[in-house]
C-alpha cells in the first residue's frame, strides 16, 4: 500500500464499502499494532481502554493524560504500518467543539485515516445531548474532512434496558447530517436489531464483536460493514499473561490461549517486529 496519507484515508473509506465487512482489530501500543498489521489485517484501530489502562489510567473519564497517551500512540504509528489506522478518542476527552476539532486535525497530521467519537458521557454519566454531539462531529469534520469519522452511539452500551431502536436511529440521523461517515452501535447483539439498523442507517454500520453471540460471517450476511474487536484483544492478552504467570507459580504448563500448542513469539520475532 502507498505510504501517502491521502491514499491511506481513501483506502480506509473504501474498505467500508467492499464486498466483505472490514474486520478491525484494536491495538493498544505500537507492538500490537505492528503485529496486527503484519498479520495482514486490512486496517487497525486503537482501543481507548487498552491505551488508557496500559498507561495506568481508567477509560472513559475524559482524562488529559489519556488524551496525551492516545495522541502519542498515533504519532508513533505514523508511517510504521502497512495499512490504515483509526483512533478511538472516547467522547473527545471532554473537549468542546474547538478542542475536538484540534484533536481531529492533530490525528490527520499524524497520518490517521479515521477516528471513533462516542456519545457516552465520561464516567458512565449517560448520553451526550445529540445536538451537542452533532456540534462535536461537525467541528471535527470541518477541521479534518478526509478522516473517516465513526459516530459511536452508546444507547445500548453497558445499560440494562436499552431504549427503543428509534432513539438510536434518531441519533444516527443527526450525526450523519453533521458529517459522520459511519455509525457504530456497540452492545447490539440480536440479529433482528442489527438488521433494522442496517436497513435504516444510510451509512456503513459498525458492530462490536460479541464472543459467543456473533460470527463475522453472520454479521456479513446481515449487512454489517465494519466489525470491531474493541478491548477484547487487550483483555485477552492480559488474561494470557496472568494465566502464564500463575501456571509457572503453580508448577504447571501455561494455558494454550493462542491455540498454537503453547507457541509464543520469540525474542527475535519481537525485535524484528519493531524494527530493531
Amino acid at each position: 500500500m502507498s505510504s501517502s496519507p491521502e491514499y491511506a484515508t481513501f483506502h480506509f473509506h473504501a474498505l467500508h464499502h467492499a464486498d466483505q465487512p472490514l474486520l478491525l482489530p484494536n491495538a493498544w501500543d505500537v507492538a500490537s499494532a505492528l503485529a496486527l498489521a503484519g498479520a495482514g489485517f486490512a486496517a487497525v484501530g486503537t482501543t481507548s481502554l487498552g491505551v488508557a489502562a496500559a498507561h495506568g489510567y481508567p477509560d472513559g473519564r475524559a482524562l488529559a493524560e489519556a488524551r496525551d497517551a492516545t495522541m502519542a500512540l498515533a504519532l508513533r504509528l505514523n508511517g510504521r504500518l502497512a495499512c490504515p489506522y483509526t483512533v478511538d478518542i472516547e467522547g473527545g476527552f471532554g473537549g468542546d467543539p474547538a478542542q475536538v476539532a484540534e484533536l481531529a486535525g492533530e490525528l490527520a497530521a499524524a497520518g490517521a485515516a479515521g477516528l471513533n467519537l462516542e456519545d457516552g458521557l465520561p464516567g458512565g454519566g449517560g448520553l451526550q445531548d445529540p445536538v451537542r454531539q452533532a456540534e462535536l462531529i461537525g467541528a471535527a469534520k470541518e477541521r479534518a474532512p478526509g478522516l473517516f469519522l465513526n459516530a459511536r452511539i452508546d444507547t445500548h452500551w453497558q445499560v440494562d434496558t436499552p431504549p427503543p431502536l428509534s432513539v438510536t436511529l434518531a441519533r444516527a440521523e443527526s450525526y450523519l447530517a453533521a458529517g459522520a461517515d459511519g455509525v457504530f452501535v456497540p452492545g447490539v447483539v440480536a440479529d433482528e436489531d442489527i438488521a433494522v439498523l442496517v436497513a435504516e442507517v444510510p451509512a456503513p454500520l459498525n458492530i462490536l464483536f460479541a464472543p459467543g453471540r456473533h460470527t463475522v460471517a453472520r454479521l456479513a450476511e446481515l449487512g454489517v460493514r465494519r466489525v470491531s474487536t474493541g478491548s477484547l484483544l487487550f483483555r485477552t492478552a492480559l488474561q494470557a499473561a496472568l494465566g502464564a504467570a500463575e501456571a509457572l507459580r503453580a508448577g504447571t504448563e501455561p494455558p494454550d490461549v493462542t491455540g498454537t500448542g503453547g507457541a509464543v513469539l520469540g525474542y527475535e520475532d519481537v525485535q524484528r517486529l519493531v524494527g530493531e
